[in-house]
């Protein structure tokens, strides 16, 4: 049975690595055309070539999420050679710097909000319009936990997390009766080269020793439940049965089904 993404492209950010990869994955095993973006071309190279084992159409371009040219020219690439691009994913980020305000460089802080708001800004400001031009369009925002809670000496991920939850309900207020769905996504935690690099960084060492402990305590089999959880959930979400939750922040945990049917009493 042929799935509903089929021959549609998605645009995904940070795919080089990580989440971006996991994610890329399995929508190629859903017949989607993937467009990848990564500071890294070398990343970007070798998962191209991952997703065309699997028989998906691959763009690649290698872009900085913080710098709007660079996202404008590799939107325009991924355009170019996959056609229109049916959903986003905005999924580049980092989790540093670690550390309490007076400590930690305000300028590094600002740049970790610009990943993850600038980012999101930059590639929906140039997406939605279209989407909406079309009467279709899908997007996942990866957030985080971190942004819903208080975080003592990680501001600069947990406040960027938070805006970025709060800029995902906006624009799916904004985009309301245009065809156009925006959620925001706990991905849950899996053991990237993010984690690792969380686990060696001496200031998270220091200032974050909680978040340390948890990653360590997460078993390679509980990790790879996570990933085939957040794969799961991508798919469903840009396949179309969920468009009703537009707006809401999302875990892999949720009832999907349950929350629709919330909605729709609440609409009665």
């Amino acid at each position: 049975m042929q799935s509903a993404l089929t021959g549609k492209v998605v645009f995904i950010t940070g795919g080089g690595r990580g989440l971006g990869e996991i994610m890329a994955k399995a929508l190629a095993r859903e017949g989607m055309a993937i467009g990848i973006t990564a500071r890294s071309q070398d990343q970007l190279e070798r998962v191209r070539d991952e997703l065309k084992g699997l028989g998906a159409r691959v763009s690649i371009a290698v872009a900085d999420v913080t710098d709007k040219s660079q996202v404008e020219a590799a939107i325009a690439h991924v355009e170019s050679e996959l056609g229109d691009i049916d959903c986003l994913i905005n999924n580049a980020g980092v989790d540093d710097p670690f550390g309490p305000v007076g400590v930690i460089d305000p300028e590094q802080w600002w740049q970790t909000q610009a990943v993850h708001v600038m980012g999101p800004m930059y590639t929906m400001s140039n997406l939605v319009p279209k989407m909406k031009a079309r009467g279709e369009g899908r997007i996942i925002n990866v957030c985080s936990m971190a942004g819903t809670i208080v975080q003592p000496n990680m501001s600069a991920y947990a406040v960027a997390k938070n805006t970025e939850i709060c800029l995902s309900k906006h624009v799916a207020a904004e985009c309301e009766g245009s065809g156009v769905s925006v959620f925001a996504i706990e991905p849950g935690t899996i053991l990237t080269g993010m984690a690792d690099s969380t686990l060696s960084n001496p200031d998270a060492i220091k200032w974050v020793p909680f978040g340390i402990e948890y990653l360590k305590s997460i078993t390679p089999e509980a990790s790879e439940a996570s990933k085939q959880r957040l794969q799961a959930m991508v798919v469903e979400l840009l396949g179309g049965q969920c468009d009703a939750l537009s707006g809401q922040y999302l875990e892999p945990g949720d009832d999907f089904a349950a929350k629709i049917q919330q909605v729709a009493t609440a609409a009665q």
